[in-house]
């Protein structure tokens, strides 16, 4: 077992639909800085009310690639599959208790027809119960269609663990909004910056910096950072933070206040399956509260919810910090340098 620090950061305070509490959460981290970040975020959390965090969509996808002799059996084949949505359904219920077809998309190539399937999972994140349906629905598909020849399970049209623009206009996973009203005092006196100082560098780094670097659906500071913490805390496929890091934030002066919210559409986290078992992470999942007996989902859901909300913690922390020259560095050092 590779063993990796790891810290309680908060508690937290969540409002919304899905939750309703202050909440300690862990993080498992080789950075150390990020622990006393995302804990001043937290700190604003519980200053200011809460922040409010939605899981707006929530479905997991896998891709199929079938191919015709041409394209024009391959457009018949899809105008004839967007008739048999029912069917489609009823292969993946066929397949499990919890999948749940909730969208498809296709795709021709020449005579290659690539098709997107798109389920909700329960608890789980859901890799393996996507691709167990996935393959259902390409058998059932070859045996309707003769005409039709296997490519591959996997189209990258999913997209599993890259980076992509389908990912970020649909989601993949748990697709959570959360957002944080800070005003001008909380900003001085916490986070040593104002709220026109943090909009401004929003724009400057989050928005314009990331248009030059061809950021594709990226538009933050580091969400990457936050979300590893929290997926190797929880037992999650921590590969999953390649199209998870994929988001924006958004921020704006409100009066003498500040709005800051962060938007992830591929929150890829579940309380069930692989990797939930290890003791450390099914004590976290405890600690996190999503191992009470709940209706299908809605742990997971819940997971996701505290996920967006910690993430924010470590992202409003950040861009205060970079608001005062020196001072991320001056952390960094501190921190970092007592560990060597």
């Amino acid at each position: 077992m590779a063993e990796i620090p790891m810290q309680t950061v908060g508690p937290i305070k969540i409002v919304g639909s899905v939750l309703n509490e202050e909440i300690l959460v862990p993080l498992a981290t080789l950075e150390s800085p990020l622990w006393p970040s995302t804990n001043r975020g937290a700190k604003v959390s519980r200053e200011c009310g809460g922040i409010t965090s939605s899981v707006v969509d929530d479905h997991m996808s896998r891709s199929i690639i079938l191919e015709a002799n041409n394209v024009d059996e391959a457009q018949k084949v899809v105008v004839s599959l967007k008739q048999e949505r029912s069917e489609l359904e009823a292969v993946v219920a066929n397949t499990s208790r919890y999948a749940q077809l909730t969208d498809v998309h296709f795709q021709i190539v020449g005579c290659l027809i690539y098709i997107r399937l798109a389920m909700r999972t329960g608890d789980a994140s859901g890799h393996n119960m996507v691709t167990q349906a996935a393959e259902a629905i390409q058998s059932w598909i070859m045996k309707t269609y003769s005409n039709l020849a296997y490519v591959s399970l996997s189209g990258n049209m999913c997209t599993d663990k890259k980076v992509s623009s389908i990912n970020g206009i649909l989601g993949r996973g748990k697709y959570v909004v959360c957002e944080l009203t800070v005003s001008a005092s909380t900003c001085k006196t916490i986070l040593k910056t104002t709220p026109a100082s943090i909009v401004e560098l929003n724009v400057k780094k989050n928005l314009i910096g990331s248009t030059l670097s061809g950021g594709v659906f990226c538009a933050n500071a580091h969400y990457a950072n936050i979300l590893l913490g929290f997926y190797l805390a929880t037992g999650q496929d921590a590969a999953n933070i390649v199209e998870g890091s994929q988001g924006i934030t958004y921020a704006q002066c409100r009066g003498d206040d500040l709005y800051f919210s962060v938007t992830l559409p591929n929150v890829i986290v579940g309380s069930v399956g692989s990797g939930k078992h290890v003791p450390y992470a099914d004590k976290n999942l405890e600690l996190l509260g999503c191992r009470v007996e709940r209706e299908p989902g809605e742990n997971a859901r819940r997971l996701a919810a505290i996920c967006g909300a910690t993430v924010l913690c470590g992202e409003l922390s950040l861009m205060a910090a970079l608001t005062n020259p020196g001072e991320l560095m001056r952390a960094h050092r501190a921190l970092e340098r007592k560990e060597t």
